[in-house]
């Protein structure tokens, strides 16, 4: 089954419910792919010898990983954890995940500010740019065993919206300009 992504409701329901527009607006993986956001679907029940895995891992210099299992009872002080998870943020290094269990969410804002939710499954991969504000929770079964993957050592510092002075924010927002726009 294909990654699946919608614009999202402006609900303030429990964040963990799909929050789809009615009538449902989806959204391509071509149109993700505009916002510098990749999608790979892989065999989570083969990730430790997975030579698709390795093969990406060597294509993009992915030299560390480690495993979070997100659940009430697996993540220490897990109700907090998921509230700053669902902040919303950007990092200055590309955040990739890959769903190895359960399921989760990542929202991502689109050029006119509007969130997308894209629905993570087992055996999902992404990629998210440096520079892109996001956020990401659990859906409604509370549960999700995720892979994360990192170019050299691991940074996991993220910084609060407003973050619109820091370089990797301007750089991101420059490669969304289509080409000729912003020229004089």
């Amino acid at each position: 089954m294909a990654m699946e992504a919608w614009y999202m409701d402006s609900s303030e329901e429990d964040q963990r419910k799909p929050h789809r527009l009615t009538p449902n607006q989806p959204v391509s993986l071509g149109y993700l792919k505009t916002l510098g956001v990749f999608h790979w679907k892989l065999n989570a029940d083969i990730y430790e010898t997975d030579p698709e895995l390795e093969q990406l891992r060597r294509d993009h210099g992915y030299s560390f990983t480690d495993i979070i299992s997100i659940h009430k009872d697996t993540l220490p002080n897990y109700e907090e954890k998921l509230k700053m998870f669902f902040e919303e943020h950007l990092h200055l290094d590309d955040e990739i995940r890959y769903i190895l269990d359960g399921k989760a969410y990542f929202d991502i804002r689109d050029k006119e500010e509007r969130w997308i939710r894209i629905a993570m499954t087992k055996g999902d991969l992404i990629t998210l740019p440096a520079g892109i504000y996001h956020r990401f929770t659990l859906d409604e079964t509370n549960y999700t065993k995720a892979m994360r993957l990192f170019v050299g050592e691991p940074v996991w510092k993220a910084y609060n919206r407003p973050a619109d002075d820091f370089d990797i924010r301007q750089k991101y927002l420059s490669s969304l300009q289509e080409p000729g726009e912003g020229a004089v």
